[in-house]
């Protein structure tokens, strides 16, 4: 689905007053390609952007896995705005590999008019190996976001890819926790010969639902919703080493379970703020990581 097709987005299509939609600065593309070089080396070989998206040289930094190149996504454009419109196309191709994630959280500012939306496809060839972990997602009072995710992976390749949602500025002011609009997140997995896999949709609207109520939100402000695409030998290694819980010390919530068609696994996790959902986003990633690949995930940077 995309977002000219939303139902959900037909009370938001009024024209921007300041800065009308499709112009200059408005509209991100982002296209990066990940290939073996003749020596075996995992390399960024394509990439093709347009502002405000900004993409950093690859970097080579993972002591657990010196080839792997580390690519961050930036901005320069601060805040999501009214009748921004951003595409993201990745692909990793054949035994390639790759991690990815962004400078800063995703700051989705108060849009009186129109909506937001992000239009992502990620691409895997066979045996390619994928990490995506960026900083959680920011949104403002009166916020309207669309995000639809598609990922094409071989059926020996793996993803694992996540996404984190605040409540909303927590602190600012007297706080704006659940006073966003509209959230409307879309994902769905396929083989590259179209075969469709699994289709999800959250739609979430504040004012229309009560988001404190329980099975949804309750009393925590923070998500993560993680899906890994992966052969059935690996989810089962990966599953049989991450058990769900509650934690009432520590506030926090997990659940997991597997994706239609043998293809993987989706994994939630709910939190009282983001930096201990990163944190778990983070050791799942790493278990992911070991029933692959052999290696773990390094320690975070103390400033990330």
């Amino acid at each position: 689905m995309t977002h000219h097709t939303a139902r959900e987005l037909i009370p938001y299509q009024t024209e921007p007053k300041a800065m009308r939609v499709g112009v200059p600065g408005k509209t991100g593309f982002l296209r990066m390609d990940f290939e073996l070089d003749h020596n075996g080396k995992s390399i960024l070989r394509n990439l093709d952007r347009r502002v405000p998206i900004i993409v950093q040289q690859a970097l080579y930094f993972d002591e657990e896995m010196p080839g792997m190149p580390c690519v961050y996504i930036l901005s320069s454009g601060g805040q999501n705005v009214d009748g921004d419109r951003y595409r993201q196309d990745i692909s990793v191709g054949k035994d390639a590999y790759a991690f990815i994630s962004t400078g800063a959280a995703t700051k989705l500012a108060e849009m009186k008019f129109n909506y937001s939306a992000m239009e992502q496809h990620f691409t895997l060839g066979e045996n390619a190996y994928l990490e995506y972990l960026p900083e959680p997602t920011i949104p403002c009072r009166h916020t309207r976001f669309f995000s639809s995710t598609r990922l094409t992976v071989h059926s020996t390749a793996t993803i694992f890819y996540s996404e984190i949602y605040m409540g909303g500025r927590k602190y600012y002011n007297e706080g704006e926790l659940f006073q966003y609009d509209l959230l409307s997140i879309g994902s769905c997995g396929e083989r590259p010969d179209g075969a469709p896999l699994f289709r999800e949709k959250m739609l979430i609207e504040p004012h229309k639902q009560n988001i404190r109520s329980i099975g949804v939100m309750h009393g925590y402000d923070v998500f993560a919703n993680i899906i890994v695409m992966t052969p059935p030998d690996k989810a089962a290694a990966i599953y049989s080493r991450i058990m769900p819980y509650i934690d009432q010390r520590k506030d926090s919530a997990l659940g997991i379970t597997t994706l239609p068609n043998e293809c993987g696994l989706l994994i939630r996790i709910l939190g009282p703020e983001a930096s201990p959902v990163k944190e778990k986003a983070r050791e799942i990633c790493s278990i992911v990581r070991q029933c692959v690949k052999g290696k773990p995930l390094p320690q975070e940077f103390p400033w990330r």
